[in-house]
């Protein structure tokens, strides 16, 4: 096994589009890393496949910041040393134990239940967006559970646009320093297993197409449709085409 880079930070997202909270540990599993996107609002505007209300319908949801109340509960599962110990699979929290107060723009704190949280996300959008509040235990991912995207390629695209592009905008798991120098290097990792940190192995599954999200900044939820045309732009060099962060399945679990 040959060591192709660092973890440089770990981050999950309680509720799906708003502000992502970084971890100095994160336990990863079947269902995704624990505590990610576990709340997520539906809508009912938007399609069967896809139900979800993001920041592609509503900006702001980046400038909400959801923290666990019970922040020991969401750490990892609540039996993790004894199912260890037993070689058996953890339980997660009940989800009443994984409750989500969120603080909106304007510094006032709402539980994630609150209707009048729905209210302020639904303002100033086609109000054909009735909102209904999702919870689950695994991730609500768009696609897989875990995603990985590396610091050569934020900064490749920062030269390419001739902007600073901050990771955070690609929404990962795991974001890596690889030893490459060069962006868009985790492509190269489709179809491997990765390990990280002592415990975890992922394989590594596809490339993780990017949709408008990339465009909005973390902090300001502003437009920068740049980003997103360099992102996706082809040429004959195989080296700029699909140039994607990466989804991944756990297959041994624990923290990384």
């Amino acid at each position: 096994m040959s060591t192709i880079g660092k973890v440089d930070s770990l981050w999950r997202y309680p509720v799906k589009s708003m502000r992502g909270e970084e971890l100095d540990e994160a336990f990863a599993g079947y269902p995704g890393i624990y505590g990610d996107r576990v709340f997520a609002f539906k809508s009912s505007a938007s399609p069967t496949g896809f139900p979800y209300f993001t920041a592609r319908e509503q900006r702001r949801l980046l400038q909400y910041r959801p923290r666990f109340r019970y922040p020991d509960k969401a750490a990892r599962p609540v039996n993790l040393t004894e199912a260890d110990r037993m070689g058996a699979g953890p339980l997660a929290a009940d989800i009443s134990e994984l409750m989500v107060d969120v603080e909106t723009p304007r510094g006032k704190t709402l539980a994630i239940d609150d209707s009048g949280l729905m209210d302020m996300l639904r303002a100033d959008v086609d109000p054909k967006h009735e909102l209904t509040l999702m919870r689950s235990h695994r991730a609500m991912t768009d696609c897989r559970p875990m995603s990985i995207f590396s610091l050569q390629s934020a900064r490749q695209l920062s030269e390419e646009t001739g902007m600073s592009v901050d990771k955070r905008r690609f929404r990962a798991n795991v974001y890596v320093e690889l030893a490459s120098e060069h962006g868009f290097g985790e492509n190269e990792l489709v179809g491997r297993s990765l390990k990280i940190g002592p415990k975890v192995i992922v394989n590594v599954l596809e490339r993780d197409a990017r949709c408008v999200m990339i465009t909005l900044d973390p902090d300001t939820s502003e437009r920068t449709p740049a980003i997103f045309a360099c992102d996706i732009e082809e040429s004959s060099a195989s080296s700029r085409r699909h140039r994607r962060s990466l989804w991944c399945s756990d297959r041994r679990r624990h923290a990384a």
